[in-house]
């Protein structure tokens, strides 16, 4: 591998740098067909069978190596790492916990919409959240129109509706929307506004913070 490789990719912050890895070498483990899909994807009834691992790989598959395969994996890859860097300095297992409670709620409403794949819709968990914190920050979208922050997510599922030229698709981009936007209302807005403090669902509990490192 270059070094340059080497170098970039040891300054990804360690969550998302983890996150990236293991969704990369997932698809291409279902591109080389050591694993299909069909053992990947969430399902109550499976999970409820004993086969307890969908519910952490369904959030690491972004489907086939593919244009939609890209975009995901970028956009995750660049926001989330910003968030980490910008929220969440040394602070991993905060970090963690949000993506964890994200998931738990993911699993909760993806029967709802029938979604067996939930990577994408966690990858927008951290794409709105760092949309609401930098609010003024002007975005330029490949090169064509530039956007303030807030507007990110709408103009990625659109275009991730486009791309796939189904609803189903933007579906999953819209469940991560809401979910970000609860993780954002328990952290910045219930927090300052009505409890005046971190909650369990703002800061991590103390044991995840000494697994980490974090204290």
């Amino acid at each position: 591998m270059p070094v340059g490789v080497e170098a970039w990719v040891a300054q990804i912050p360690p969550i998302t740098r983890w996150w990236l890895g293991i969704s990369i070498l997932t698809s291409l483990a279902v591109q080389c067909q050591v694993v299909t899909p069909l053992q990947l994807y969430f399902s109550a009834k499976n999970f409820l069978n004993g086969q307890f691992w969908r519910a952490g790989t369904t959030f690491f598959y972004f489907g086939p190596i593919s244009l939609d395969f890209v975009f995901h994996l970028f956009f995750f890859m660049r926001y989330s790492r910003m968030l980490e860097e910008s929220s969440f300095p040394n602070r991993k297992a905060d970090y963690f916990w949000l993506l964890l409670l994200s998931s738990f709620m993911l699993l909760a409403l993806s029967p709802l919409f029938n979604l067996p794949f939930l990577s994408s819709s966690l990858a927008f968990v951290p794409i709105y959240l760092w949309s609401r914190r930098h609010p003024s920050t002007p975005i330029s979208l490949f090169g064509l129109i530039t956007i303030t922050a807030p507007y990110l997510p709408v103009a990625l599922v659109a275009f991730s509706w486009i791309l796939n030229g189904t609803w189903k698709a933007a579906a999953g981009d819209l469940m991560g929307c809401a979910v970000g936007h609860v993780g954002w209302f328990l952290r910045d807005v219930w927090t300052r506004e009505m409890l005046g403090g971190t909650s369990v669902f703002s800061d991590a509990p103390v044991r995840l913070k000494r697994l980490f490192g974090d204290i």
